[in-house]
């Protein structure tokens, strides 16, 4: 992800995966769909409404991967995403208690989102 998108971005992409099919897109999709599209994260369907490319699936993911830290920095007792809760356990971010079934940061996990921090600062 070379691209720095705003928390509007972020919000019009999250709008667009939920969108229903022959519903009207809202402001904020309408106000981000030409800058997204030009990043290869929306495409324009043949219904002419917005639909996320795999990039942009992909970037949401990583988005919610990186909040699922933080959260889990934060609170100890965040319940995340199975998906994004599986993913950061595989890649060894997040370890889970047995007994509990509690998911909580192993040092890899806060050196990365201390990285991904300092890059953003």
């Amino acid at each position: 992800m070379n691209q720095t998108l705003s928390r509007d971005e972020y919000t019009a992409l999250e709008e667009i995966l939920v969108l229903a099919k022959g519903s009207r897109p809202s402001a904020c999709v309408a106000r981000n769909t030409k800058r997204l599209a030009g990043l290869k994260l929306v495409k324009i369907g043949r219904s002419g409404h917005p639909e996320l490319t795999d990039l942009g699936r992909q970037t949401l993911f990583i988005k919610q991967c990186v909040d699922g830290l933080r959260e889990l920095s934060q609170d100890p007792l965040a319940v995340l995403d199975a998906g994004v809760g599986t993913f950061l356990e595989k890649k060894g971010h997040a370890t889970r208690d047995p007994e509990t079934g509690l998911l909580s940061l192993t040092a890899r996990g806060r050196e990365t989102l201390a990285d991904i921090d300092s890059k953003s600062a």
